[in-house]
């Protein structure tokens, strides 16, 4: 059996990461090609060109690099046409992955397409389902919700659980060994920043957040920063944290990562699956995020839910508070990180919500690699 997958971003990395495990695990001697990231890699795959190529965010973002990622599309269509893999499975990253498929089923009509991460025709653009179906075949959904809006465009869809629930995290020893570590008082409070994975969102996102968390330890003195990153910006962010005033821990590894969320107090994160990892580790968050003006004006419009945080959404509540576009401004979000601290109802509302999220996403069961992978074996 000859796959070819696609990710475009970190997370999707990870989802493929997991996914090519349990293939391994229930189809051994799978052949793995295509487009990934360090995790892909790790389980076998030999990436085209680095995935970080492909991590652009926003309407307008996109346009500068446009003629490098219609190149790269092209080279990749190619390399499945040529492959003829028994399915091409496609992860996120919709604007260059349905590109990918598009262009490959107008080549070979025959084609099995898989793609893996329904799009969230749930929250804006509802018509993106119908357009999806006509190059996709079948859909692995992250959401319990989502399958009637895939199979309603005529597409088959298993919802198969959100990875967050199987992701390990660390124990309250290995809390407390990277606090001393650290130098970290066992009553410091710790908040986690976490301005994005991508170039954009970190050089749109860092600054404001910095003047949010510089007021806020005018009010916490002794409060310590810790800033988690990924390969693909970490450059960027440890070039930036080392001029900020309220000097951050900036941490790169995944073992570092998952210490410092089993630490924190609290977090300020930019939208996105953050918050399902921040409510994983039972962290209360404060969530902010700022788009191209161009670029938040159109998904203004188009918007069909209220919220964007994933654990206000899966929960159905809105323990989570969040200021978009622009309300994303230091004041407030200053504000609301200091009545997280001071407001212990506030913090156990979002407890609550966190463990709903967490039961409804499928905590407690087959992880969502596995599941994804007898998904895919199913329908080939």
């Amino acid at each position: 059996m000859r796959l070819f997958l696609i990710a475009g971003e970190a997370s999707g990395d990870a989802l493929g990461a997991a996914l090519m495990a349990g293939l391994k695990s229930l189809a051994p001697g799978v052949e793995f090609h295509g487009v990934g990231g360090p995790k892909m890699a790790a389980e076998g795959l030999q990436s085209l060109f680095p995935m970080e190529e492909l991590s652009v965010m926003g309407l307008v973002e996109i346009l500068p690099k446009y003629l490098d990622l219609k190149r790269r599309l092209k080279e990749t269509a190619e390399a499945v046409l040529k492959l003829k893999p028994d399915a091409l499975i496609t992860i996120d990253s919709p604007d260059f992955c349905l590109r990918v498929a598009r262009a490959v089923r107008a080549a070979n009509p025959g084609q099995r397409t898989i793609h893996y991460v329904a799009p969230t025709v749930w929250a804006w653009r509802p018509g993106r389902a119908a357009k999806m179906a006509t190059v996709i075949d079948h859909v692995l959904a992250l959401f319990p919700f989502e399958p009637p809006y895939m199979e309603a465009a005529g597409m088959a869809c298993d919802f198969v659980g959100h990875p967050v629930v199987a992701e390990t995290r660390a124990t309250p020893e290995e809390a407390e060994a990277f606090r001393e570590t650290q130098s970290i008082g066992p009553r410091q409070p710790v908040l986690l920043c976490l301005p994005g994975s991508r170039r954009g969102e970190v050089m749109r996102l860092a600054p404001r957040f910095e003047e949010a968390i510089a007021r806020l330890r005018d009010r916490v003195p002794d409060l310590r920063v810790i800033l988690p990153t990924v390969r693909g910006v970490a450059g960027v962010v440890r070039d930036l944290a080392a001029r900020w005033k309220v000097a951050p821990l900036v941490v790169e590894t995944p073992e570092d990562k998952a210490r410092a969320f089993a630490a924190a107090d609290l977090a300020l994160a930019a939208s996105g699956t953050v918050s399902l990892e921040l409510a994983a580790n039972r962290v209360p968050m404060v969530i902010a995020h700022d788009f191209n003006r161009l670029t938040w004006w159109m998904m203004k419009r188009a918007a069909l839910i209220d919220t964007v945080t994933l654990v206000n959404i899966v929960s159905e509540t809105r323990a989570v508070p969040e200021f978009l576009g622009p309300a994303c401004q230091p004041g407030p979000i200053s504000h609301a990180l200091m009545a997280l601290i001071d407001d212990k109802d506030a913090r156990e509302r979002q407890f609550a919500a966190m463990a709903v999220t967490m039961d409804r996403l499928g905590a407690g069961g087959e992880p969502p690699g596995l599941r994804a992978a007898r998904s895919v074996l199913a329908h080939l």
